[in-house]
Order: structure tokens, then C-alpha cells, then sequence
């Protein structure tokens, strides 16, 4: 019998459901601010609304600095790098292959955890992948698998890839705790080492996009409402959420959530535009549902 606590379930979700609130954003958005000025300025203000409960984190004697490689590296692969390539393959690549290629995250999460991790996937693993993933493509496809032929790779795909791949690597980073023990350490503090570090790393690519004369932002009262929710929702709830997710089920598990982020954008987007769900909508629900208990009534931490 599958073994996910309420909790893990309901913190998981929220992070997707979150997650598909900034896919959306992130499309509204293009034109009003170019992309890795968008991550910068979503990574400041998150690190400033932080910083009141996760100050403690930055003082001398601070567990960070005795660990400031795996920082480095989480910061990176969590926060500095995913959301920049994010937002840049939304620059060139359609909806459905940006969602369609991210929901392969599971067979990464197996791949990687088997090479770097020895923890081997079990046969029912690798099937809710393959159900899970089944029903990702109904949600993309709008129940016409066919229309899968006609996709044709752009740079924004690798691009997503990329940030794919990197995803899964912090989600298992984050699940196997460094020497500090940083599980025990207050949340706030946790996160905030994370924020600032990604802000870092992003405010480095942000010179690169200077450098290239390709960075641009137009405020208005409705695309500045969009960065705080992104600052808020995405960023800090949903990170808080997910490593909460990942600390509880082991990083596999929690990837099979991360299938759930297409149909609930699905689902926004619709509710937006006054378009009801199809009928399509909830065999994908059933399917990708359906991958998570079978993947999970036999996991591996």
C-alpha cells in the first residue's frame, strides 16, 4: 500500500500548483521584462522579504560558511540556474514542449539516483514514471497524442532540459542533509541560504545579460503584481514546501508531484480564459495520480 503521509501530499502539491501559477506568470510576463532580469528581480525581492527570519544564517560563526561549497553548488542548481533557464526557453520554445520535456523529471530522478546515488528504481518505480508521464502527454496534447509528431526542437527545449536535469540533482541533494545537518536547522535559515546565494549566482548571469544589451523591464501596476507573487508564491512558499515534500517522501516520489504542474496549469489557464475542463483533463488527473501510488508503494529514500 502506498505509504505518502496527508501532509507530504498536501505540501507537494502546493508547490505545483504554485509552480503552474509561475509557468503562467512567466508567459504573461514576456515582453514587459526580459528573462534573467525577471529571475534577478524575483530572487531580490524574495531574499528581502526573507531576510528578517533568516538573518542569523549570515553571521560569522554560521554553519554556512563551513559548508559554503554545498551552498554554492544548492544555490546554483535550485535557484540560480532552473528559473533563469526557465524563462529563457519560454523565449523560444511553445508551452507543450517546455511542460512536455520538464515532465520527464522522473526519469531523471530515477537515472540520477541510480549513478550517483545507488539507489536503484524498482519495477513499479519505473511504471508509474511511464503512467505518470502518459498522462502528461494528454494534458499537453489535449487528448490528440498525435500532434506529438509535429513537434520540432528549438534551443528553449535543451534549454529546459538542462534545467531538468540540474532540478533533479538539488532534489537530491537536498534529501541526502551534508555534514552541517542542515535539516535541523530553522527553516527560515535554510531557506535563506538558498535565496542569497541563488541571487548570486543569477545576478551574475543578469551581468551577462547587461553585457549583451538584451536586458529590459517595463513596469506597470499589473506586471508588478505579478513579480510579488512570483517573489512570494513560487519562490519562498513553494521551495519551503517542496524541501518539506522531498524530506518526507525522498526525491523520486516527489518528482512524480512535479507531473501534476502541466495539468494544473492546464486547469489556471482555463479558469482564466472561461474555458471549462474536458473530459481529457480528468483521465490525465487519474493517470498521473495513478503513477504516484504505483511508484510510491514501494519507494526507496
Amino acid at each position: 500500500m502506498p505509504r505518502i503521509a496527508l501532509s507530504t501530499i498536501f505540501y507537494l502539491s502546493l508547490a505545483t500548483i504554485l509552480w503552474a501559477g509561475n509557468a503562467i506568470a512567466g508567459r504573461v510576463l514576456v515582453g514587459s521584462i526580459s528573462p534573467i532580469t525577471l529571475s534577478a528581480v524575483r530572487w531580490g525581492l524574495a531574499a528581502l522579504m526573507l531576510l528578517p527570519f533568516g538573518w542569523r544564517v549570515l553571521r560569522p560563526d554560521s554553519a554556512l560558511w563551513q559548508n559554503k561549497v554545498r551552498f554554492l553548488v544548492l544555490g546554483l542548481l535550485g535557484v540560480g540556474s532552473y528559473n533563469a533557464l526557465l524563462y529563457l526557453a519560454l523565449q523560444t520554445s511553445t508551452a507543450i514542449n517546455v511542460t512536455l520535456i520538464g515532465a520527464s523529471m522522473p526519469i531523471w530522478m530515477l537515472f540520477i539516483g541510480a549513478v550517483f546515488y545507488k539507489v536503484r528504481p524498482t519495477f513499479l518505480q519505473l511504471l508509474g514514471a511511464i503512467v505518470s508521464l502518459v498522462g502528461v502527454s494528454i494534458v499537453l496534447t489535449r487528448g490528440e497524442p498525435a500532434s506529438l509528431l509535429s513537434m520540432q526542437v528549438v534551443m528553449g527545449d535543451l534549454l529546459i532540459m538542462l534545467a531538468t536535469i540540474l532540478w533533479a540533482f538539488y532534489s537530491w541533494m537536498i534529501s541526502r542533509p551534508g555534514r552541517s545537518n542542515e535539516r535541523q536547522w530553522p527553516w527560515a535559515e535554510f531557506l535563506m541560504a538558498q535565496v542569497l546565494i541563488g541571487f548570486m549566482w543569477t545576478m551574475f548571469f543578469e551581468g551577462a545579460e547587461i553585457a549583451a544589451g538584451q536586458a529590459f523591464i517595463g513596469l506597470n501596476y499589473w506586471t508588478a503584481g505579478l513579480i510579488i507573487f512570483i517573489a512570494i508564491g513560487p519562490s519562498l512558499v513553494a521551495y519551503r514546501c517542496w524541501g518539506l515534500g522531498v524530506s518526507e517522501a525522498g526525491p523520486t516520489v516527489a518528482a512524480f508531484f512535479a507531473n501534476l504542474i502541466p495539468l494544473f496549469t492546464a486547469l489556471l489557464s482555463a479558469a482564466m480564459l472561461g474555458d471549462p475542463p474536458k473530459l481529457f483533463h480528468g483521465l490525465a488527473f487519474l493517470l498521473i495520480v495513478g503513477g504516484i501510488i504505483i511508484s510510491s508503494a514501494r519507494s526507496h529514500r
